[in-house]
């Protein structure tokens, strides 16, 4: 391992140092051209016509050699908050709780591994827990409101045992972050009281309990659907709230009662990149017949389900969404009689 850190110490000056010393050396050449060789020392067209494809050549090297640099750290940064993404949106077992899971995620631009889509699935105390959100934007600064979104999800998920108490602990903390990221925006800027007021977060919570009983509180984000057999119908149609962050959560934070999960149906969560998708011609992904195609004929697993809707989304879109899309698909496939109070140590090791 000291070697491997001495090696790569001395790599990553030396990559450096060429970078800057061949712009530097094509410099040096092009001046040490003009003030030693006579041809640049000559005013006939032919002198200038040798002169003018000398830095010509020179300006070219140049901007090469910026163009890979600059792209190389590119790359480099895009590594960086693809890694950091995936630390974030870590792979979900394929079983918690009991209930099936399978995920996945698209990205827009396949250059910009960095969306605001967010998702976690966890067994707790109080039945299997689960967030879906969409931040507004892309970037490292969505990335970041994603970190706060997630990781107080994760802990007010187990503290809790009121849905509406851990709807308010995300409320408050994406408050706190926008706070702070606005404080230290205007303190790099220069310029004071940054506005944060266009950031929102959707946010749809789900609580799973031990006898399938759905309960939901939903702010802004799309209500996912409820697929018993081949009936594919939204979970719920009561309005939801508005996103978080331009407006308080209202005092009362009821969860929606959505009836029971029972054995063999599926929940599908989806962001609104999948509502929105748009083939060539302009026209939305009709995720319910995506759905309904899906399970006509039998019934599928979680894993089948979510792979036939990704691939209908993809043909409709001839591969290039216009937005991030993230699909998520809970079913209950177990039998919780026999399963007991083992539901909330289940887990699992392999990504969905």
């Amino acid at each position: 391992m000291g070697g491997q850190k001495t090696m790569f110490g001395i790599r990553r000056p030396l990559r450096r140092a060429v970078s800057l010393g061949l712009p530097t050396a094509w410099g040096a050449l092009a001046v040490t051209y003009k003030l030693t060789c006579p041809p640049a020392q000559q005013q006939g067209l032919g002198a200038r016509i040798v002169t003018s494809a000398v830095f010509f050549a020179v300006g070219t090297g140049l901007v090469v050699q910026v163009r890979r640099t600059l792209l190389r750290e590119l790359r480099q940064a895009r590594r960086v908050a693809g890694a950091a993404q995936s630390a974030l949106l870590r792979p979900l077992p394929p079983r918690v709780g009991g209930l099936d899971v399978a995920v996945a995620r698209l990205s827009a631009d396949r250059g910009a591994t960095v969306g605001g889509d967010l998702y976690e699935v966890v067994a707790t105390e109080y039945g299997v827990r689960v967030v879906m959100g969409d931040v507004r934007g892309h970037g490292l600064s969505a990335l970041s409101t994603v970190a706060a979104v997630l990781g107080s999800f994760r802990e007010a998920a187990h503290d809790e045992a009121d849905l509406g108490r851990v709807l308010r602990r995300l409320d408050r903390a994406l408050a706190r972050h926008l706070r702070e990221r606005a404080r230290d925006t205007s303190e790099s800027s220069g310029v004071p009281d940054t506005p944060v007021a266009e950031e929102f977060v959707t946010v749809l919570l789900l609580e799973i309990a031990r006898d399938g009983a759905v309960r939901a509180l939903n702010c802004g984000h799309p209500w996912p659907y409820l697929l018993r057999g081949p009936r594919v119908e939204p979970l719920a149609r009561a309005d939801p709230l508005p996103p978080l962050g331009p407006f308080p959560l209202p005092p009362d934070l009821t969860a929606t009662p959505c009836g029971a999960l029972r054995r063999g149906e599926s929940l599908f969560l989806f962001t609104d990149g999948a509502a929105e998708a748009r083939d060539a011609r302009g026209r939305f992904f009709p995720l319910p017949t995506a759905l309904s195609d899906a399970v006509r004929h039998h019934p599928v697993s979680a894993r089948h389900l979510l792979r036939a809707v990704l691939a209908a989304l993809l043909r409709h879109t001839a591969g290039r969404p216009a937005d991030d899309v993230a699909l998520l698909v809970l079913q209950n496939g177990r039998e919780r009689a026999a399963l007991g109070a083992r539901d909330g140590d289940m887990t699992g090791t392999a990504a969905s």
